[in-house]
């Protein structure tokens, strides 16, 4: 059994679909009152949030183009300025622009890094001195394998999902101290809105690459972050494979 959070503040970046809707959820089930962020999608966190509060704890909708600063700070605020605290943050917003390398441009490159990356850096920037005044908190980071393997027609995706786990390594040395850690999460090819828009027939070439022969679920990411925001109190500076075995 989970470690429950009832009284717990948590924001999930990219909160309304995929796999942030199943964290979001997932959090929720276990009694943390969460802020579901979302860029453009409002009725689809909307829908999140009414599902939260179906299941007798707080939601707040939040939008946020989390690739910019003053915004990803700004989120941060609100909550804490909501509830008084934040315990869980979890960077889960991400985008991609698949392109070969000699056909990516200046525009795939930066909003990919912006969005992926550096809104790590604007969101925990913002939590850290909240979370080190409480001597708490639990920040999981949405990595990839192909932040671990590459892929091809990815190095935008992939240096940014790289990036995830070494500012994860560096930040988890930083703030252990202070009873905050720092996770990431490592998914494997999920079934989302992202993956639909593969045609079918590259989809089978991926099947026959995972050992598992089947694509992940949202739901079994989002149990892997519970896990570190309920029970990983000794955890940290780590990632965490979820990948169906792609990439061991």
């Amino acid at each position: 059994m989970l470690n429950r959070l009832d009284g717990k503040a948590a924001i999930v970046t990219g909160g309304s679909r995929g796999i942030g809707r199943a964290i979001a959820l997932e959090l929720a089930r276990l009694g943390a009152q969460v802020a579901i962020n979302y860029r453009s999608a409002s009725q689809d966190a909307e829908k999140v949030a009414d599902e939260i509060r179906a299941l007798d704890t707080d939601a707040l909708c939040l939008q946020a183009d989390v690739s910019k600063k003053d915004q990803a700070r700004s989120l941060v605020k609100q909550v804490i300025d909501e509830w008084g605290r934040l315990d869980i943050l979890v960077n889960n917003a991400g985008i991609t622009r698949d392109k070969t390398l000699r056909k990516l441009t200046d525009e795939d490159w930066e909003e990919v890094i912006n969005t992926n990356l550096n809104s790590v850096y604007y969101t925990v920037s913002a939590a850290m001195p909240t979370m080190v005044e409480q001597q708490f908190g639990r920040i999981i980071n949405i990595s990839s394998f192909v932040g671990q393997a590459g892929n091809f027609g990815q190095t935008n995706y992939s240096a940014s999902k790289g990036g995830i786990i070494a500012f994860t390594k560096s930040a988890a040395q930083e703030l252990a101290r202070y009873n905050v850690t720092v996770n990431a999460i490592a998914p494997g090819f999920t079934l989302t809105e992202m993956l639909a828009k593969v045609p079918d027939e590259i989809q089978q070439k991926i099947l026959d690459k995972i050992p598992m022969r089947r694509f992940g679920k949202p739901e079994e990411i989002a149990r892997a972050v519970v896990f570190l925001a309920a029970d990983g109190d000794y955890i940290t500076g780590q990632q965490i494979n979820v990948n169906g075995g792609v990439y061991m």
